[in-house]
C-alpha cells in the first residue's frame, strides 16, 4: 500500500493542518517508508509463534522482574491524603467537572 499526493492532501484537510508542498512531499515520503516497514514484517511467516506477554520476556524471565498485583493493608492513608488540597472522612474531594 502507498499513498499519493492527494492523499496526503485529504489527511491533512481532515486533520486540519495546512501542509506546504515540501512539507506534503516530505510526509509522503516518511508515510510511504512505514508502509514499506509493515508490508516486511508481514511478509515474515509467523506460523507457529507464540505472542509475547511483554517484550522483555524475549530475552529474559519477565515473571521473575514483576511483582504480584496485591491489595496492600499496611497503607498509611492519612500519610498519602496530608498533600491533597480538600479531604472528607478519608476520601479525596475533587471539583465537579461535569454538570
Amino acid at each position: 500500500m502507498s499513498l499519493n499526493t492527494q492523499d496526503i492532501a485529504r489527511i491533512a484537510h481532515l486533520a486540519r493542518l495546512e501542509l506546504q508542498p515540501q512539507e506534503s512531499e516530505r510526509m509522503l515520503a516518511q508515510i510511504n517508508a512505514f508502509f514499506e516497514i509493515v508490508e516486511k514484517m508481514r511478509a515474515v511467516d509467523t506460523a507457529g509463534v507464540e505472542p509475547l506477554t511483554h517484550p522483555v520476556a524475549a530475552v529474559q524471565d519477565v515473571a521473575l522482574r514483576l511483582r504480584e498485583d496485591v491489595a496492600s493493608r499496611d497503607i498509611d492513608r492519612e500519610a498519602n491524603q496530608r498533600s491533597a488540597p480538600a479531604v472528607e472522612l478519608g476520601l479525596f474531594l475533587v471539583p465537579k467537572v461535569i454538570e
